[in-house]
C-alpha cells in the first residue's frame, strides 16, 4: 500500500516515539498542522492495515533501576514449549518470551525469555520460579546476562 505525503511526514514526525506529553497526537498534529484527532484516526488505520506494527510505551529498565537483565534460554519439551511459553510470558519479571529454534548441538535451547532484577540473585529467583513452571518439561538452562545497553530503533524514512 503506497503512501502519501501525509503518512510520511507523520512516520517522520513519530517514528522517533511520541511526545512525552499529555496529549501526544495534539503534539503531533501540531508540528505537522493538522488536528490531534486526524493524527491518532491515521495510526489507528496504519495500525489495521499493517503498515505499522505497534504503538506502545517502551520503558528504560536501567532508568528504573532494573540493572541485572538476563536472557534465560531454556531446553524445553517440543510438545510443551508453545504451552509453557504462554505461562512464562505471563511472569511478573518477564518483558518477552518466545520459541527459537534449536541449533544442536552446540545450541540446545528453545525458549528464551527476558527477565529483569536489580541484581543478578533477583534474576537468579526468577529462574528458579520459570524453572518450577517448567518442571519435567526443562532439560536445562542458562542466563546471558546483559553486558552493554543497545539502542533499539524501528524502520527510518
Amino acid at each position: 500500500m503506497p503512501l502519501d505525503a501525509f503518512d510520511r511526514e507523520l512516520i517522520a514526525a513519530t517514528q522517533g516515539g511520541l511526545p512525552l506529553v499529555p496529549r501526544p497526537y495534539e503534539a503531533v498534529g501540531a508540528m505537522l498542522g493538522v488536528p490531534g484527532e486526524r493524527v491518532r484516526e491515521r495510526l489507528a488505520q496504519m495500525l489495521e492495515q499493517g503498515l505499522v506494527r505497534r504503538i506502545g510505551a517502551v520503558p528504560n529498565h536501567y532508568r528504573l533501576g532494573f540493572t541485572a537483565n538476563g536472557m534465560s534460554v531454556w531446553d524445553v519439551a517440543d510438545e510443551q514449549v508453545d504451552t509453557l511459553g504462554e505461562r512464562i510470558g505471563a511472569l511478573a519479571g518477564v518483558s518477552h518470551c518466545y520459541r527459537r529454534p534449536r541449533h544442536l548441538p552446540a545450541w540446545p535451547y528453545n525458549l528464551f525469555a527476558m527477565l529483569h532484577g536489580r541484581s543478578r540473585a533477583e534474576v537468579e529467583a526468577q529462574a528458579r520460579e520459570v524453572e518450577t513452571l517448567l518442571g519435567s518439561a526443562c532439560r536445562g538452562h542458562d542466563i546471558l546476562y546483559s553486558t552493554a545497553i543497545l539502542k533499539k530503533t524501528g524502520l527510518r524514512i
